[in-house]
């Protein structure tokens, strides 16, 4: 089969592999769909591992089961978590899939920018989702990372009728306005750099897109009833964001922390003033299966329109072309890779 093989950020090769073989309680998914992630854009995060195949947010067809697969049979329509918990540890049971054990060492193989994907047992058991009819395989690409937005917010206790900035208006940050509004959130606001980001973040949701390099926290003020946000959704690691999410939050407010930093990044915190202001700090990443599931039912309701965030779909022989999109991050949102 072929596959696109990662090497870094300009250097994305298509090339040849031997289709997985699936043993027992195994699946084989012919993948119709999958997105490219900012994170696979994160160079300094993917190239120790490089070269491998990446895509982790794919939506294809069942083709072939394994021994002992009882509640999927050929021919069924699905999306598959890359990652999967356990369940049954510390972390699982006190709400903590993310950094459960199991969910960081579990995956498909070989990736989503392949032709075919063998989805291990522990993946179908409890990762592996039916595409309901009226959803696209297109569509179903937006299940996971929908699903990491559900639960991040779920996590910040954002509450209907309260204010939002949205920090970073790639498709992270487009979700989460989308999600927002579907919530009930009262005012959001969104920043970016980016002018063709801050329209498509103004066309999806957000009632005020700003320019980052402005006077951030003045404009939400006099457009807030003179407050700050309640929630500050950083989905950037550039340090200036991060910064700016703290001279953003209101009193009693909270920022979530949504993309990370390259390891070893220090961030100065004036304590005194988060004490003072009761502020909550909290990070999420990943989506366990009950968020997957949430977000099956938002798009398939269309409560969250997210065909309108996809603005490339390309073939795999284009993959390289998708990559440079994405990692440019100038005119493209969402850039989906259909092999």
């Amino acid at each position: 089969m072929r596959v696109a093989i990662y090497y870094n950020n300009n250097d994305v090769r298509i090339e040849e592999m031997p289709t997985p073989q699936i043993g027992p309680g195994e699946l084989l998914v012919k993948i119709f769909a999958s997105g490219i992630c900012g994170s696979d854009v994160m160079e300094w995060y993917r190239i120790k591992k490089a070269p491998l195949v990446l895509g982790h947010e794919i939506a294809g067809e069942i083709v072939a089961i394994g021994d002992a697969v009882k509640r999927f049979n050929v021919g069924d329509r699905v999306t598959v978590a890359h990652h999967v918990p356990c369940n049954t540890c510390h972390y699982c049971l006190n709400g903590h899939h993310s950094v459960c054990d199991t969910l960081r060492t579990t995956n498909f193989y070989p990736g989503g920018f392949a032709e075919f994907l063998r989805v291990p047992q522990i993946n179908v058991d409890r990762g592996t989702f039916i595409l309901p009819q009226e959803m696209s395989y297109d569509e179903g690409t937006f299940v996971e990372p929908l699903a990491c937005s559900i639960r991040g917010q779920r996590l910040s206790n954002f509450k209907p009728g309260q204010s939002l900035l949205v920090i970073g208006s790639g498709i992270s940050g487009l979700l989460h306005i989308q999600l927002a509004r579907a919530l009930g959130a009262g005012k959001i606001f969104a920043t970016d750099i980016n002018e063709y980001r801050l329209k498509f973040a103004k066309k999806i949701g957000a009632d005020i897109a700003i320019n980052a390099k402005e006077d951030v926290p003045s404009i939400i003020r006099k457009d807030n009833n003179g407050r700050l946000a309640d929630l500050a959704i950083v989905c950037t690691g550039a340090i200036s964001a991060i910064e700016q999410a703290f001279h953003s939050i209101e009193r009693g407010g909270t920022i979530l922390f949504f993309a990370p930093t390259e390891p070893g990044v220090k961030i100065p915190i004036d304590l005194w003033n988060l004490w003072r202001n009761c502020n909550s700090i909290v990070m999420s990443y990943a989506g366990p299966p009950a968020d997957m599931a949430v977000a099956i039912e938002l798009i398939r309701t269309c409560r969250i329109a997210v065909n309108d965030l996809v603005t490339h779909k390309l073939p795999l022989n284009d993959a390289a072309k998708g990559f440079k999109l994405v990692a440019d991050a100038k005119e493209s949102v969402k850039v989906i890779i259909a092999p």
